[in-house]
């Protein structure tokens, strides 16, 4: 019996896994690292609520233009490397501008990326395997959120309050994410740019790469969700208790992913 899980599958999803780890490694603490550079809480606001704009509005975008153009590996290859350079960013300086910069090109990365990924995926299974690809997909996804804040815990219970290293070191997972975009080959397309599928059928997309992203909605970051325990900590000493609110989450949702 041949595996719903090809090639492309195993080099998508861990590029996904590699993404995450380094995304929510940083997610956790980033509050708290924020307040320590001087933001407000309410700048800290401002500043997730635009990056997450930008990527929900991209996604549509570059989503569209994924189709028009018959192309699906450049976006994708584009969009991890935007958001692995902008890991290290975030330490190199600490202007708001700057930050809100750092901010929007890792959010715009994702926008770029996520139709055209999920196309890929979507073109790589078969009406009985999607979920099964996607449901993979998925777990190795999340399980890089397991996999990250545990790491940010223990670089913070041995070096309390050096968040600038943490985003540098950062860089390390989305380096190896960029190195696998590579190694995927992309399946030539029949059709010409800008040629939809037969909407005659029901169950396929027009716009694979706009309907899917089109689809996506927001996942609620825990850090984000679990920030009032991060302002009950000090920065010195206890914000390495803070990811330990995340890993759990994440390894709650691995399972589920698994589950038939």
């Amino acid at each position: 019996m041949t595996s719903p899980l090809s090639k492309t599958v195993w080099m998508l999803s861990l590029v996904s896994l590699f993404t995450d780890m380094a995304s929510e490694m940083l997610y956790p603490v980033m509050p708290l690292y924020l307040k320590q550079i001087g933001f407000t809480i309410v700048i800290i606001g401002v500043l997730e609520g635009v990056a997450e704009a930008v990527a929900g509005l991209s996604k549509s975008y570059f989503g569209g233009l994924s189709d028009r153009s018959g192309k699906r590996l450049p976006f994708v290859q584009a969009g991890y490397t935007l958001s692995a350079i902008s890991k290290p960013m975030m330490a190199l300086f600490t202007s708001i501008a700057w930050i809100f910069s750092a901010r929007t090109i890792d959010r715009l990365g994702k926008g770029l990326r996520t139709g055209a990924r999920d196309a890929m995926l979507s073109s790589e299974a078969s009406n009985e395997s999607k979920a099964t690809v996607f449901g993979f997909h998925r777990a190795l996804d999340t399980f890089g959120a397991v996999i990250g804040p545990a790491m940010a815990l223990g670089w913070l219970y041995f070096n309390p309050g050096a968040y600038k290293l943490l985003f540098l070191f950062a860089f390390l997972p989305g380096l190896v994410a960029i190195l696998l975009t590579l190694l995927i080959k992309e399946k030539s397309s029949r059709k010409t740019p800008g040629e939809g599928v037969n909407s005659t059928d029901p169950g396929v997309e027009e716009n694979p790469a706009q309907g899917f992203a089109s689809a996506k909605v927001k996942k609620t970051l825990p850090c984000w969700r679990g920030s009032c325990i991060g302002r009950k900590l000090t920065l010195s000493t206890g914000a390495w208790q803070v990811p330990c609110y995340c890993s759990p989450c994440s390894i709650v949702q691995t399972c589920c992913c698994f589950l038939k």
